[in-house]
Order: C-alpha cells, then sequence, then structure tokens
C-alpha cells in the first residue's frame, strides 16, 4: 500500500516536471502576471498586522507595539456608520445599474441587422471606458456649473437653476449615470461575445416553430447567457463596499460630503490626513473579509441554485 502510494506521488511529480517543460514558453508568458501578483497582492498582507499595533511615523510595522483590538473602536464611532450607510446607497445603486444595463445594451444591440450602424454604436459605447475619471469629473462640473449648459437650458425652459454639485440630493444620481455611462459599454463586450457563441440553429428551429423574438430570448438568449451572468455576478459581489474612490473623490466637496463621504475617503481622510494608520488599515482589512464573505456566499448560492459558480 504504501510503495503503491510512494508510485503515485512519484508519477504525479514526474508528470508535473513534464508540463512545466512542455509548456515553458506558456508558464513564461505568464510568469510577470504572477510576479506582479504576489508583489503587490500578497506581499501586502504583511502589512495588515499594522491593524493590531499601535503604528507611528518613524517606528516600523514590526518594532511598534501590539494592541489587539483597540484599533476597531470605530465600530462604536456614529461617523463610520454614516459612511458605511453612504457606502451602500452607492454601491447598491451603482451594482443594480451597472449589472444590468450591460445586458439589456448587448441584447438591444445583438438586434440591430445593420453592420455600419450597429459597429458605430458599439464604438462610441467603448470610448468613454478609456476616458480617466479625472477627466469625466471636470467635464461633470464644466456642464453642471450654475452658468453652464444645463443649467442655461433650465433657465431658457423657465425653470429654477441648480447647482447640481452642491445640492446631496443630486450627488448620487449623478455618480450612478455617469457610472453607467462610463462602463455600459465595456461591460457589454463579454455579453455580445457570450450571445455570438450561441448556436443560431437554436433560433431557425424556434423560429420554424412559430417563437417570435420575445420567446427566442425568453427560451434562448436568456438560459444560454445565465452562466455569464451568474459568474460576473459573484466578481462584482465585492464591490459592493467599493464604492470607486477615483470617481467619487474629484467630485467631492463641502457641501455634498454628508452624502459622499465613503469608506475609500473615509480610510483615506484617517490614515493619511489625520495619522492614524493602525485605523485606518483596521477599517480596510474589515472591509476586505466583508468582500470575501460577500464572494464566498454568492458563489455557494449560485452553486445552489443555478449548479454552476466560480469554483
Amino acid at each position: 500500500m504504501q510503495a503503491k502510494s510512494f508510485t503515485s506521488r512519484h508519477l504525479e511529480k514526474v508528470s508535473f516536471l513534464y508540463n512545466i517543460i512542455k509548456f515553458r514558453w506558456q508558464y513564461l508568458m505568464i510568469l510577470p502576471g504572477i510576479i506582479f501578483l504576489i508583489l503587490f497582492n500578497y506581499i501586502p498582507i504583511i502589512g495588515l498586522q499594522i491593524a493590531f499595533k499601535d503604528f507611528q511615523i518613524g517606528t516600523t510595522i514590526w518594532t511598534c507595539p501590539w494592541v489587539g483590538l483597540d484599533n476597531f473602536s470605530f465600530l462604536s464611532d456614529p461617523e463610520f456608520w454614516r459612511v458605511v450607510k453612504n457606502t451602500l446607497a452607492i454601491t447598491s445603486l451603482k451594482f443594480v445599474f451597472n449589472f444590468f444595463a450591460p445586458i439589456i445594451f448587448a441584447l438591444l444591440l445583438n438586434e440591430v441587422t445593420t453592420v455600419w450602424f450597429k459597429r458605430t454604436i458599439q464604438t462610441i459605447s467603448y470610448l468613454p471606458h478609456f476616458i480617466s475619471w479625472i477627466v469625466i469629473a471636470y467635464l461633470i462640473e464644466a456642464f453642471l456649473a450654475p452658468d453652464a449648459l444645463v443649467n442655461q437650458v433650465i433657465w431658457a425652459l423657465n425653470g429654477k437653476q441648480i447647482y447640481f454639485m452642491g445640492e446631496p440630493s443630486w450627488f448620487r444620481p449623478i455618480i450612478v449615470v455617469s457610472s453607467v455611462w462610463k462602463e455600459v459599454g465595456w461591460g457589454s463586450i463579454i455579453y455580445l461575445a457570450a450571445i455570438s457563441s450561441i448556436d443560431t440553429e437554436m433560433y431557425e428551429a424556434a423560429y420554424l416553430e412559430g417563437a417570435g423574438k420575445w420567446a427566442q430570448l425568453r427560451f434562448i438568449t436568456l438560459p444560454c447567457l445565465m452562466p455569464t451572468i451568474v459568474l460576473l455576478l459573484i466578481l462584482n459581489m465585492p464591490s459592493l463596499l467599493n464604492a470607486g474612490f477615483d470617481q467619487i473623490y474629484p467630485l467631492m466637496n463641502g457641501a455634498n460630503m454628508i452624502v459622499s463621504d465613503v469608506l475609500d475617503t473615509y480610510v483615506l481622510r484617517t490614515g493619511l490626513q489625520q495619522g492614524y494608520f493602525s485605523q485606518a488599515a483596521a477599517v480596510g482589512m474589515l472591509s476586505s473579509i466583508i468582500s470575501y464573505i460577500l464572494i464566498f456566499t454568492t458563489n455557494s448560492l449560485a452553486k445552489a441554485l443555478n449548479g454552476e459558480g466560480l469554483w
């Protein structure tokens, strides 16, 4: 029995080395990505220990004293829970619209039969993805300023001018709309690719059976898209705690801060501006743990309901 087990392990080792040699160029190609992942995703995990230490400028993560769970005192801070509320409000809206908008857009674009028009719409919808949020924030403020184009149109229609960036009630709609506008085209690429891989014979058979466009969409397209939808749903779940620092921070100001202050900006303010590095690390670590729980739970539910998951 032991000899058999030893032989099995030996064969596995030989097979592993054989695959390394056989696919050496493929492994060499992905080696930079692996190194990047280790350097910027795994090695920084060592620094999480400062969440349990009293880290100060001038000390190192190895010499500063342990303080246990003292840095998690923010859990009793009302301001922290206000920030969490703002984060969940923004991320929930962005999640719903950013997740379903690319699906709907891909389904609509797939029905366009004029090739040049379809390609033009695709190109126009993809372009905003490559524009920096800093540039987009400048454009938003330029168009929504009190004396800018939008307010001039409102004034011409005998309406009351609105200070969009200073009204807290307008901040979340602006964030959601700009996010959808920027990412809907890029997000639809995967769904368009999945739709193009569906066997056209199924549509032809459904047409001969008298199925219209809606029936084909309901009984062919959507079921075939479901594995892709489930996969992207699982991957997007951690974003429920990531409101998008690069989008929100350029649009923040004193007037809208009551609704624009989110976990990312809270960590920035606490860690870099106020110097509470340990507390900021504790907030970031807690967010990462909750994100892991979300993705693990979603994957388990997807496997239970649909039989397919990320792993």
